[in-house]
C-alpha cells in the first residue's frame, strides 16, 4: 500500500520491489558501470576528463593535486564517493594498463606488479595532449548535448566528442547488476586504419575490417594463440581469448640456463606477477618439476623482467609448456563487448561498434560545421557592412556628428530615419535615408575606431572578407556533400594516426596447446609419516627403521609405501580422498611436512581423519568400516579404487560418523570400546562383507547415549594392553569371544 498526500494507492508489494530494482539496475548499467559506444568512457572517466578541462589541466601547463581534481569532480558532477573518482583517474594515467593513457600523472601511480597508488593528497595530474586535443576539443562549439548535474547546479556533457574508436582503443572492463563488460585494448594505428576504410566503403564486414585490425594488442604484450577464434569473437562480441607470456632463454657461465618472462598476460597484471612466481617455487616444491634452482622478479618500470634459472640437463621446452599448464603464463580473456548504444546495454561485434562511432563522427561534424557557418555568416555580414562604410566614411562622420544620441545614429544607418540629424548639405540627408545597413552592421560600425581607417588596415578586411567568404563555401560543401564530409573525417584521422600510432605489442597467431611430460619417477620405496596435527611427509626406509620408536611416539600414521602410489584418506563423513605420494616433500624425520589439506580436498574445518592407507593395500587386503553407532561392513578394497580424487567411502545413517577403517590381514578377532567402558570381543569372520554404498550391520548393543570410542583388531600372538576410565589395565586378548551384535562386559 503506497500513500500519497491523501489519496491510497493499492498496489502488490511485489510489483513496486520489481520496479525499484529494475530503476536501480538501470541506473547502475547506464550510470556508472557500462561505457558509451561513441566515446568509450565510464560516466565516471568522462567527468573527471571535463572536470580537469574545465580547471584548464592542459597538457602543456603545470600538474594539479590529484586531491582538487578528485573533489571538484565530486562536488560538481559525481557525487559517488572519492575512492571510485580516483581510481578512475589513476587507471587513465597508466601506462601498463591503458595502450592509450589519457591523464599525465606525476608521482606514484602504482606499478604493474600490484602496488597500490599514493594517496590522492601526494600526487599530481594534468590531460595528456591526445585527451585535450581530441577527446575535449570543440566543446565549445555546439558538438554535443549538455545536461544539468545532480543537482542543477552545473551543466555537463552527455558524452565527449572524441575523434577516435575509444571504447576499442583503451578497451572496457566494469561489472553492473546482472551484466558485465569485458573488452580488450586494441592497437590505435590499426582501429584507425579500420575506421577510415569503413568511412570509404559502409559495406565492409567485420571479415573483411580485420584485415586492418589483427586482434587484440595489450599493453603487457604477450601472445594471442587462437588467432582462428577471433573471427567469430568479432561478429558476436563474445568469446575467449587465449594469451601466453613470452619467454627467452639465456645460457650461463656455469651450463645453467635462465627462463626470462619478458611479457605476461594482460591478465596477469597487477599481483598475478607475485602470484606467478609462488606458484613456479611451489612447482619445485611439490616436485611437480626438479628443475628450477632459483627464481627472481627483477620488474622494474622498464618493464617486465622475472628471471628462472634452471639446472644445466633441464628441457627448456617442456619446463615452459609446464609453466604455461600450470600457472597464470598461458591465460584466458573473456571477451564480452558490452556498451551503452541509444541508451540501452547491447553486446556489440566488430563492424558495429565501428559503425556507432562513424555515425557520432559524422553527427558532430555536422554539428561543428554548422556552428562555424553559422558564425563566419555573421562575420561575413559584419565585415560586409564595415567595407561598405569604409567607402562612405564621410557619411557615415557626417551622421555621427549630426546625431545627438547612439540610438538616433544607429535608426539612421539601419532604418534611414534622418530626423532630428543634422546634415551639412540635403544630399547628404538623401543618401543617409538609403544606407539601410543590418543591425549587427550598424552595431559594428558604432563601435569601429578610427585606426581601421587607415588604408592597410580596409585592406586587411577586405583579405578577411575574402577568407570568410571561401570558409563560408568550404563549410557549405561539407555539410551538403557526404563525400567531402567523409575527406574531412578521414584527414583528421589519418593525423592521429600519424601522431599517435605505435607498432604492435602483442602477437597474433595460431599455436598448439602446451603438452608438458611429466618426468617418470624411478620407483623406490618410501616411509610415510603424518602426525596429529595432518602434516605429511615421507622419508627414506633406512631413516624410518633406524628410528623405529620416535617414529611410533611422533607420528599418528606411518607406513612403508611405494613413491610411485597413492595414498587414501578416510574422513568421519565417510569421505575417501587420495593423493600422489610424489606430491608430498622428501624430507629429513625432524623435518616438517605440509598439511594434507593442501595436497587432497580433505577439509580439516569440516571433516576429521580416521584412517590413512596405501592405495597398495586396497588390492591385496579387505577393509573393515566401524562407525559410531558401531555398524559394521567388511568392503572389497578393489572396490573403492577409483580415478576420482574423493569418493564416499561409505553410506551412513543419520548423525553417524566412521570411526575407523582397517585392512584385514592376519587378525581373527575384533573388540569394540564404548565410550561407556563396556567391551565386546567376537569373530571376525561375523562381520558380512558389503557394498561400499551399504550402511552394514549392528556390532554392538548400544545405550542411547553411548558410542564407539576405539576398535581393536587382533590376531592369535596379539597381547595389547589398554587402559580402562577406571584407570585400571586390560588385556584385550583376555576378554571372551561372544558374539556380534550384544552389549559386552562392562570393565
Amino acid at each position: 500500500m503506497i500513500q500519497h498526500e491523501n489519496n491510497i494507492i493499492r498496489t502488490e508489494y511485489s510489483d513496486v520491489m520489481r520496479k525499484s530494482y529494475i530503476d536501480y539496475a538501470m541506473s547502475v548499467i547506464v550510470s556508472r558501470a557500462l561505457p558509451d559506444i561513441r566515446d568509450g568512457l565510464k560516466p565516471v572517466q568522462r567527468r573527471v576528463l571535463y572536470d580537469m578541462h574545465e580547471l584548464g589541466l592542459r597538457y602543456d601547463r603545470p600538474y594539479r593535486k590529484s586531491a582538487r581534481i578528485v573533489g571538484d569532480t565530486m562536488g560538481k558532477y559525481h557525487p559517488h564517493g572519492d575512492s571510485s573518482i580516483y581510481d578512475a583517474l589513476v587507471v587513465m594515467a597508466q601506462d601498463f594498463k591503458k595502450g592509450l593513457t589519457l591523464v599525465d600523472g606525476h608521482g606514484n601511480f602504482g606499478t604493474i606488479e600490484g602496488d597500490e597508488q599514493a594517496a590522492m593528497r601526494y600526487t599530481e595530474a594534468r590531460l595528456q595532449k591526445v585527451a585535450q586535443e581530441h577527446f575535449l576539443a570543440d566543446l565549445d562549439k555546439d558538438v554535443v548535448d549538455f545536461k544539468p548535474n545532480f543537482d542543477e547546479t552545473e551543466r555537463e556533457p552527455e558524452v565527449l566528442p572524441v575523434r577516435i574508436p575509444h571504447f576499442l582503443v583503451n578497451g572496457s572492463e566494469g561489472i553492473a547488476v546482472g551484466m558485465a563488460t569485458s573488452t580488450p585494448p586494441h592497437n590505435l594505428k590499426e582501429v584507425l586504419d579500420a575506421e577510415i576504410a569503413l568511412l570509404e566503403d559502409a559495406t565492409l564486414t567485420s571479415k573483411k575490417l580485420m584485415k586492418y585490425i589483427k586482434g587484440p594488442d595489450f599493453p603487457s604484450g604477450g601472445i594471442v594463440i587462437n588467432k582462428d577464434e577471433l573471427l567469430q569473437i568479432y561478429e558476436t562480441g563474445e568469446g575467449k581469448i587465449r594469451i601466453r607470456g613470452r619467454v627467452t632463454t639465456e645460457k650461463l657461465k656455469n651450463g645453467h640456463i635462465n627462463l626470462i618472462v619478458t611479457e605476461v598476460p594482460y591478465t596477469m597484471i597487477g599481483a598475478g606477477i607475485g602470484k606467478f612466481c609462488a606458484d613456479v617455487a611451489a612447482l619445485q616444491e611439490n616436485r611437480i618439476t626438479t628443475d628450477v634452482v632459483d627464481i627472481s622478479n627483477q620488474t622494474s618500470k622498464e618493464g617486465v623482467r622475472i628471471v628462472i634459472e634452471l639446472k644445466k640437463d633441464a628441457d627448456v621446452d617442456n619446463f615452459t609448456n609446464l609453466l604455461y599448464k600450470k600457472t597464470k603464463l598461458e591465460d584466458t580473456f573473456g571477451v564480452n563487448m558490452l556498451a551503452i548504444r541509444d541508451g540501452r546495454p547491447e553486446t556489440l561485434g566488430l563492424k558495429e561498434i565501428l559503425q556507432a562511432h562513424v555515425d557520432f563522427l559524422m553527427e558532430v561534424a555536422r554539428r561543428k560545421y554548422t556552428t562555424l557557418l553559422e558564425k563566419e555568416r555573421e562575420k561575413k555580414e559584419v565585415q560586409e557592412g564595415l567595407i561598405k562604410a569604409c567607402n562612405v566614411i564621410d557619411l557615415i562622420i557626417e551622421i555621427l556628428r549630426g546625431s545627438q544620441t547612439r540610438q538616433m545614429a544607429k535608426d539612421c544607418l539601419v532604418k534611414g530615419t534622418t530626423a532630428g540629424i543634422s546634415f551639412k548639405s540635403r544630399e547628404s540627408k538623401v543618401m543617409a535615408a538609403q544606407l539601410l545597413f543590418t543591425e549587427k552592421q550598424a552595431d559594428a560600425i558604432l563601435d569601429m575606431r578610427l585606426y581601421r581607417l587607415i588604408g592597410l588596415e580596409i585592406e586587411a578586411l577586405v583579405k578577411q572578407h575574402e577568407e570568410t567568404c571561401a570558409n563560408i563555401y568550404r563549410y557549405e560543401d561539407i555539410l551538403e556533400e557526404r563525400t567531402s564530409m567523409i575527406r574531412v573525417i578521414s584527414d583528421e584521422l589519418a593525423g592521429i594516426r600519424k601522431e599517435y600510432g605505435k607498432k604492435r605489442l602483442t602477437e597474433i597467431g595460431n599455436f598448439e596447446e602446451a603438452v608438458f611430460e611429466e618426468k617418470k619417477i624411478e620407483e623406490a620405496d618410501v616411509a610415510f609419516l603424518m602426525d596429529r596435527f595432518g602434516y605429511a611427509k615421507t622419508i627414506d626406509v633406512a631413516t624410518y627403521e633406524k628410528n623405529a620408536e620416535a617414529v611410533a611416539s611422533d607420528f599418528k600414521y606411518a607406513f612403508v609405501c611405494k613413491n610411485t602410489g597413492k595414498i587414501c584418506v578416510f574422513t568421519d563423513t565417510g569421505q575417501l580422498h587420495t593423493f600422489k605420494c610424489a606430491d608430498l616433500p622428501a624430507t629429513k624425520l625432524r623435518d616438517k611436512g605440509v598439511p594434507v589439506d593442501n595436497v587432497s580436498n580433505y577439509d580439516s574445518s569440516a571433516e576429521q581423519i580416521v584412517a590413512v592407507l596405501p592405495q597398495s593395500a586396497l588390492n591385496l587386503y579387505r577393509l573393515v568400516f566401524v562407525t559410531k553407532f558401531a555398524m559394521l561392513k567388511t568392503v572389497d578394497g578393489g572396490e573403492l579404487e577409483v580415478s576420482r580424487h574423493t569418493v564416499a567411502a561409505t553410506q551412513l545413517a543419520q548423525g553417524d560418523a566412521l570411526v575407523g577403517v582397517y585392512a584385514l590381514t592376519t587378525q581373527k578377532t575384533i573388540v569394540l570400546e564404548s565410550n561407556d567402558s563396556f567391551y565386546l570381543r567376537f569373530e571376525l569372520s561375523e562381520i558380512p562383507e558389503k557394498k561400499k554404498n551399504a550402511i552394514g550391520v549392528r556390532g554392538m548393543k548400544l545405550s542411547s547415549a553411548d558410542y564407539v570410542r576405539a576398535v581393536y583388531l587382533l590376531d592369535d600372538a596379539d597381547t595389547t594392553v589398554v587402559e580402562t576410565s577406571r584407570g585400571t589395565s586390560l588385556a584385550l586378548n583376555s576378554l571372551k569371544i561372544t558374539g556380534r551384535d550384544l552389549k559386552g562386559s562392562k570393565k
